[in-house]
């Protein structure tokens, strides 16, 4: 669809009054969005958060998430996500 005359085929497009979304799957095609951060965290801490990374073969950054997010969850402050379950290997905090 690289010309107008391709993608004009599109422009009559009318949407359904109604559509049946009982076999839809919530949040299938979502991506959480990463925000770019700055962290000042003490040189023991990045030197085990990495070694433990390493190991598990993930980025620190995800490791640092993961137990950001878990942490969360134990805390009550969100819902966990049913298909993402406990991501960083650690039961709590």
């Amino acid at each position: 669809m690289s010309n107008v005359e391709q993608r004009a085929k599109y422009d009559d497009f009318e949407l359904e009054d109604n559509y049946d979304f009982s076999n839809a799957i919530r949040g299938r095609f979502y991506k959480p969005k990463k925000i770019p951060t700055s962290m000042r965290l003490d040189n023991d801490i990045l030197i085990f958060l990495k070694k433990q990374a390493s190991e598990k073969k993930i980025a620190y950054q995800t490791l640092i998430n993961n137990l950001l997010r878990d942490y969360m969850q134990v805390s009550g402050l969100t819902n966990p996500r049913s298909e993402r379950g406990n991501t960083c290997g650690y039961s709590s905090l």
